[in-house]
């Protein structure tokens, strides 16, 4: 029976190349000369510092630009809130992977209301959707696209 699994992934060496690039352009900034911002990475925790608040709201749009350019959707991202010390700002911005709960409720809802012959099945953090058609399930892919949830979804292991 075809089936494909719906998923939340990022590429971590694609991140890691963006991150790179972050700090790159941080080291070649005028702006930025002398201030050792940077972008530090522990797993799936991000952490910027910078001097000020307002460095730091910058650094982010960086950030979002070299993602954009590497192919990483920026709503994997949930960034916290800026702390400030006497001579240093931070934020940590956690990178999020895998469907959780809610959302994989939401796909198999959208799923099961397309009236298509189709069947989902939550496992772990991926959602598994499966049917006699393939093209059934082309349109369920579709309408998964067209949803636009809070996070970016991939489509894996599409057998037939």
């Amino acid at each position: 029976m075809p089936s494909f699994d719906v998923v939340s992934e990022i590429n971590d060496h694609e991140l890691t190349n963006a991150l790179d690039q972050v700090n790159r352009e941080l080291a070649n900034r005028f702006d930025f000369k002398g201030s050792n911002a940077r972008v530090e990475r522990a797993g799936a925790l991000l952490t910027l510092l910078a001097p000020a608040p307002f460095q730091i709201r910058q650094m982010t749009d960086i950030l979002h630009t070299k993602f954009g350019k590497r192919g990483i959707d920026v709503r994997c991202l949930k960034a916290g809130e800026i702390h400030e010390s006497t001579h240093e700002a931070r934020l940590e911005i956690t990178v999020r992977q895998g469907v959780d709960k809610e959302m994989a409720k939401a796909v198999v809802k959208l799923v099961k209301d397309s009236g298509l012959k189709l069947q989902a099945a939550i496992q772990g953090e991926q959602v598994r959707v499966s049917g006699k058609k393939k093209d059934d399930l082309q349109q369920a892919m579709a309408l998964i696209r067209a949803a636009k949830f809070e996070m970016p979804v991939q489509f894996t292991n599409f057998r037939d």
